[in-house]
């Protein structure tokens, strides 16, 4: 069973930066799209960012010009860098992964999430 391990939230004032982490555990074959996903308090789970395994990126309108993806296929681990944080991006993180667990296997792997609090 492959488990993603998700670092690097924690409490930020409006204005500030973060740098989230995620990585995988476990066996597999290799990885396809990975992203990261946000859910505030009262509310539903929403896309924040993903990025394929060829390293094309797509974010939610919210966090445009404010978020960057990226991916470090040696290490398979997916980052988010977020600048200029909002109180309004506070959420539980949550890293997701298109996970091969063969040639023409995959599964949906989810991380643990990772809280970010962004407040003054």
């Amino acid at each position: 069973q492959v488990e993603l391990v998700e670092s690097g939230g924690g409490l930020v004032q409006p204005g500030g930066s973060l740098r989230l982490s995620c990585a995988p555990s476990g066996s597999f074959f290799r990885l396809g799209s990975m992203g990261w996903y946000r859910q505030a308090p009262g509310k539903g789970r929403e896309l924040v960012a993903t990025i394929t395994s060829g390293g094309t990126p797509n974010y939610a309108d919210s966090v445009k010009g404010r978020f960057t993806i990226s991916r470090d296929s040696a290490k398979n681990t997916v980052y988010l860098q977020m600048t200029n944080l909002k109180p309004e991006d506070t959420a539980v993180y949550y890293c997701n992964s298109q996970t091969y667990l063969t040639r023409f296997q995959d599964v949906d792997s989810w991380g643990q999430g990772t809280q970010v609090t962004v407040s003054s």
